[in-house]
This record gives structure tokens, C-alpha cells and sequence, in this order.
């Protein structure tokens, strides 16, 4: 008989309760007229008269320590009752919280577009590592080791972390790694354009980053020329901008390309009247471009005597500035929510 109050009183102490469900659970097991604490007492009878008052002494302990844990139980579970209770209603005659429709980044979505109008003049999309080596950075496209080409961009370059790892790795500087990847693998003709984030080494300020987006394309076939180049960029800026918008070509440098140009459109901002943008010039430039240098078709194992072509490129930051007058490129990458809520719907 002892034995079985020893059982009694662990469970009695293991049982957790933290609902009045498992409080009349508790009730029902232990301390109703039907419960094992009167079923000990109803067998009292049949304990030897010599240990009848012992046991007796401990049925009518376990009786009370039940008792006091079922008291104590039932406070805690009232408690949680009233705390409950006392909680403000709920107003079902209040208007639901709405649910706000998010909206595109402002890149994204000149960059969608980007990709639309040349998709539809047979360009497609083509894309490469952001990590890169040096020479599918550099060394392809015409810039030697001390070319001083090399100096118009500052590097990012990836310190070697393993053992046999090449020690040329780099944060691409622009997107033309990967029409070097193309015209390795793929033979003429190629129309694609290249939209990716580039890194350059620059102190961030309203009107530079250290990382940006670029979009660049390539056509290499056999008679292609410079007008074809014209063209292909009078096209995007009509589609891309206003109406009206003036475009010329300048002639400049670049290692990969002769002859090159870059090219201007009239200011958006402005109107071409002048102002900040375009340093009172009323022009403001988008792009460079030129002709395929024919050493770099032949770096990636295509016979420049056969084929030609021209390459262009442009910061994806830059047309969205003019396209929606932003003032400050810091605000493509703060993720103020003010900012880009001014970009819903479009």
C-alpha cells in the first residue's frame, strides 16, 4: 500500500497542467469520489490493523498535497482566465488592413525595358561571371599589362585564398567579359546584349558608386558596319526616350574598339537648356561604342577577314537617372521606401 501512495504522489507531481481541460483532467484522476486517492482509502480495510494507522497518516497526506496542487492549479488557470478576459474586444466593424502592393526597382525596370528593345531588333540576353580573370577582364580586349587603358578603371581585384588558385581574379569592370565568353564559344553571327552589375574602385557620391549596372551588346557577322552601329543606337533612344530627343556621336578611345564613339542625347532633365546633369551643356552621355578592333575578334578565334562588327555599352544607373530625374545615385541602393513607392504602377 505504500508503495502505490509513493506512485501516487510522483504522478501527482509530474502531472502539468496549463488548461482547465487538463485541471479536470487532474480533478478527475485524483480527488473525486471516483478517483485511485479514494479507491487507496476504500482499501484500507485490508491493511493489517498494526499498519492501518500509518498508512492511514500517509493517505491523508497525499489527500492534501492533491488538494493543494489542485488549489494552486486552479488560481494559476483562473488568472490566465482573467488576464484574457480582460484584453480590449475585437471591432469587427473596423476596416481591414490593406494590402500593400509592392512595386519594381527603378533599374529593374529600365533594365526590362532595355532588354525589350533590343529583343525585338534580334538581339537576345546573354550573361557571365562577376568574378572574372584577368585576361577575359582585360587581357582579350586589347589592354596589355601596362597599357595605360588599365588606369581609366580601378580594379577590384580577389586575393588568392588557396594554393594553385590563379592570382589574376578580379570584380569585373564592365559586362565585356562576357562577349569574350561568346565569341569563344559561339561561332558568327551574334547579336546579344549583356546586362550585369560591375565594380569599380570609386568614392560613392550622388554621381558614382563603387558598384553599378551596365548593359552592353555585341553584333558580329560578316558586313557589318558602322552604320549598323547608327542605327541600332537611334533605335534605343527613340524607344527609350521622349520624342524629340537629339542623339550625336563623338569620336573617342577605347582599347577594344576603332574607330569608337560616344554617344550623347540631348538632356532630359533639362531639355538641353542646361543645368547640373549635363553641366550646363545641355547634352549628356549615355553610351560608348565603335567597331569591333579586329585584334580582339581574333583573340577569341574568329577570322577578323571575315567577320566584323561593333560593341556598345552603357550604365543602367545613368538611363534611369534621365529617364525618371534622379539626382543622386545613392538612392538605387538605400532602399527608402519613400523613394521607390514613386515607382508603383509603372
Amino acid at each position: 500500500m505504500l508503495d502505490k501512495v509513493k506512485d501516487i504522489h510522483q504522478e501527482i507531481e509530474q502531472f502539468d497542467i496549463k488548461s482547465p481541460e487538463q485541471l479536470e483532467q487532474f480533478r478527475m484522476r485524483f480527488i473525486s469520489r471516483k478517483g485511485v486517492i479514494t479507491e487507496l482509502f476504500e482499501g484500507l480495510k485490508s491493511v493489517p490493523q498494526a499498519d492501518r494507522r500509518t498508512v492511514g497518516q500517509e493517505l491523508n497526506g497525499l489527500k492534501n498535497f492533491a488538494q493543494e496542487r489542485f488549489d494552486m492549479f486552479n488560481q494559476l488557470v483562473e488568472e490566465q482566465r482573467t488576464a484574457a478576459s480582460s484584453a480590449p474586444p475585437v471591432d469587427l466593424t473596423l476596416p481591414t488592413i490593406p494590402n500593400l502592393t509592392g512595386t519594381q526597382h527603378p533599374l529593374s525596370l529600365v533594365r526590362q525595358r532595355i532588354i525589350q528593345i533590343f529583343e525585338r531588333i534580334g538581339f537576345n540576353v546573354a550573361d557571365g561571371p562577376e568574378i572574372e580573370s584577368d585576361w577575359y577582364n582585360f587581357g582579350a580586349l586589347n589592354f596589355p599589362d601596362n597599357h595605360p587603358a588599365r588606369d581609366m578603371q580601378d580594379t577590384f581585384f580577389v586575393e588568392k585564398m588557396t594554393e594553385g588558385a590563379p592570382s589574376d581574379m578580379l570584380l569585373r569592370t564592365h559586362t565585356s567579359n562576357v562577349q569574350i565568353r561568346l565569341m569563344e564559344r559561339q561561332k558568327p553571327p551574334i547579336r546579344s546584349i549583356m546586362p550585369g552589375r560591375v565594380y569599380r574602385n570609386e568614392t560613392i557620391s550622388a554621381r558614382a558608386h563603387c558598384m553599378f549596372h551596365q548593359v552592353e551588346g555585341i553584333y558580329i557577322d560578316r558586313n557589318v558596319g558602322f552604320k549598323d552601329l547608327k542605327d541600332t543606337l537611334y533605335h534605343f533612344v527613340k524607344e527609350m526616350f521622349e520624342p524629340g530627343t537629339q542623339i550625336r556621336f563623338r569620336p573617342s578611345y577605347f582599347p577594344f574598339t576603332e574607330p569608337s564613339a560616344e554617344i550623347d542625347i540631348s538632356c532630359q532633365i533639362c531639355g538641353g537648356k542646361g543645368c547640373n546633369i549635363c553641366k550646363h551643356s545641355g547634352w549628356v552621355e549615355i553610351a560608348g561604342s565603335g567597331m569591333v578592333d579586329p585584334q580582339v575578334i581574333a583573340n577569341c578565334g574568329i577570322d577578323p577577314e571575315e567577320y566584323t562588327g561593333f560593341a556598345f555599352g552603357m550604365g543602367i544607373e545613368r538611363i534611369t537617372q534621365l529617364k525618371y530625374v534622379v539626382n543622386d545615385l545613392r538612392l538605387y541602393t538605400e532602399n527608402d521606401v519613400r523613394f521607390l513607392r514613386q515607382f508603383e504602377g509603372l
